[in-house]
């Protein structure tokens, strides 16, 4: 089951997402109580989170008419989904966590050492949620203070559904309301400063401040119950540029998996329902090779069981 939200008419409204096509939910609900003469009771809300598990207050009903409306395809009303514009699943999330070096052979592309699990730990950071998040199809524009060297990143993002601290690997996946996908849009060249004196942390901050310009974390275009997938690690994950190819992987390459990496964060943060954690990117990013993104960009990025994220590059 997926769900999206999206925009028509100057309304918000909630849809279950079949990739070219949406069914809102208040569709879906209309046609299933005309058809069974059942009710269908709903919130009227467009937080994902009551609709998804482990703790939706509508999740169960949600599944139910999910499952209804799979068998019943061609008696319900849909929308194309180029004719409204999707948003992003959860618009203010109380934070918004990235991994950083999550796949050995993104380390390696950028000439680091790969590393074993045991050697090391998640190396998480943040951006901020409010401003960075973009919605699926809108353009991101190249920052005028640094506009080029601008990356992609893919990634796997992981919505919790329930509170957590001090929860363990192997019940971790319990926490989870949903998958998404997250483009890590980097600024691999940011320099503020020219005359500023060199300390030890420059580089440090000018690579996390490179993840902050406006709009830099393009999400969507739906949220995956987590009830829905068998296995997050074992997702194949295809990045491309204008068509061409860029990052090709799984899921099952993560030095941590998802459930780790929760667990990791909940040892020391509460996580709390709505907040994203973005797992890290595969190898192929463009600053391996030189290939930074350009005005009149179209980038897409596919995670298998989500879909594909579809963002514009426009010049600032």
């Amino acid at each position: 089951m997926r769900l999206c939200r999206f925009e028509r008419e100057a309304r918000t409204e909630v849809g279950f997402y079949l990739d070219s096509q949406i069914i809102p939910l208040q569709a879906a609900q209309t046609a299933y109580v005309e058809s069974t003469g059942k009710t269908a009771t709903l919130p009227a809300t467009d937080n994902l989170l009551d609709y998804l598990p482990p703790d939706g207050s509508a999740a169960s009903s949600t599944k139910q008419l999910f499952e209804w409306v799979n068998s019943h395809l061609a008696s319900i009303t849909t929308l194309a989904t180029e004719d409204v514009q999707l948003l992003v699943p959860i618009p203010r999330p109380n934070k918004l966590l990235l991994l950083a070096g999550n796949y050995a052979a993104h380390l390696e592309e950028g000439g680091d050492q790969a590393v074993e699990r045991t050697e090391t730990f998640p190396y998480v950071f943040m951006k901020p949620p409010t401003t960075t998040l973009r919605n699926p199809g809108a353009a991101v524009t190249l920052p005028s203070v640094s506009p080029a060297h601008i990356d992609y990143e893919l990634e796997l993002a992981v919505i919790i559904g329930r509170q957590a601290k001090g929860v363990s690997e192997s019940e971790a996946l319990n926490y989870v309301a949903g998958f998404t996908i997250v483009n890590d849009i980097s600024d691999r060249r940011f320099h503020p400063n020219p005359n500023r004196r060199d300390r030890p942390r420059n580089s440090f901050f000018d690579w996390m401040h490179g993840k902050w310009h406006d709009g830099f974390c393009p999400s969507g275009p739906c949220v995956t119950a987590a009830d829905t997938i068998a296995d997050p690690q074992n997702l194949a994950m295809q990045l491309a540029v204008n068509g061409e190819k860029r990052q090709d992987a799984s899921t099952a390459l993560q030095i941590f998996p998802v459930a780790a990496v929760i667990e990791f964060i909940a040892s020391f943060v509460t996580l709390e329902p709505g907040d994203i954690i973005s797992t890290g990117t595969p190898s192929g990013v463009g600053n391996a090779r030189g290939l930074f993104l350009q005005s009149g960009d179209k980038v897409t990025a596919t995670i298998a069981e989500i879909g594909t994220l579809e963002t514009s590059i426009v010049g600032s």
